[in-house]
């Protein structure tokens, strides 16, 4: 995964459109329909500032968050009072005290993972710390989406505080999307710094994804249109995978 270190400082800024309580409803649903337990021990991988970990936190239930980056874990650990275990760790490299009654990672976090071998050992080892009866829910971009919307497209965003130019390239061969971002952030004396970062997703589709976790380990698993929990279509722009 990308660095997010200045990034992070705006990142709950630039993505106050992302429809979180959405994503959350979903989430409910599928704990609901999965057998969850109302109190039970859910672990979220690449939980970044939080905002997914705090509204689950908020149902009753006991969180354990993972993220690759700092900066990111210390304004998810500023924003709550709640118990939440926020841990500092590589997916790839997962260890947990205990098994969880489900795991669920949102905002296209597993598209970070650029090679097959490093989304099947993260598949494995969220198999390995779930109960017999546990789910894991999580949801990637789909090809559609960086071939045609993302594409070699340039996006920008201009906020009183902070601005983005995001240059976006993707490689069709190799399914790789390059997001450049350059940021222009305010300092106290009222002038802009300017920070790039560059980060790396990779395409996969559906059957290579359902291949994989069940090499992991899990033997049931179920694709989905991750917006509207229906069956996915040809120009759905994120796919929702449940595995158990």
């Amino acid at each position: 995964m990308g660095s997010y270190e200045n990034f992070a400082r705006v990142y709950d800024e630039f993505m106050d459109q992302t429809p979180y309580d959405l994503w959350c409803d979903h989430i409910l649903k599928i704990f609901s329909r999965y057998h969850v337990p109302q109190n039970g021990s859910i672990l979220e991988l690449g939980c970044g500032t939080g905002k997914m970990t705090r509204r689950l936190a908020a149902k009753g239930y006991e969180l354990t968050a993972v993220d690759n980056s700092l900066d990111m874990l210390e304004i998810a650990r500023s924003k709550t009072e709640d118990p939440i275990l926020y841990v500092y760790q590589d997916m790839t490299e997962l260890e947990l005290p205990g098994k969880v009654d489900a795991a669920i990672s949102v905002c296209d976090c597993m598209n970070y993972l650029l090679e097959e071998e490093d989304l099947l050992e993260t598949f494995r080892r969220v198999r390995k710390y779930l109960k017999p009866e546990g789910v894991f829910f999580f949801d990637m971009n789909s090809r559609y989406k960086y071939e045609h919307l993302l594409a070699q497209n340039t996006f920008a965003e201009d906020r009183e505080d902070a601005s983005f130019i995001w240059d976006n390239f993707y490689d069709e061969e190799e399914r790789i999307n390059e997001y450049q971002i350059s940021l222009f952030l305010r300092n106290p004396e009222g002038t802009y710094d300017k920070f790039e970062e560059d980060h790396f997703q990779k395409a996969y589709e559906i059957e290579e994804v359902r291949d994989l976790l069940y090499r992991a380990g899990f033997e049931k698993v179920c694709a989905l249109d991750a917006e509207s929990l229906e069956e996915p279509a040809e120009e759905s722009q994120r796919i929702g995978y449940i595995a158990w």
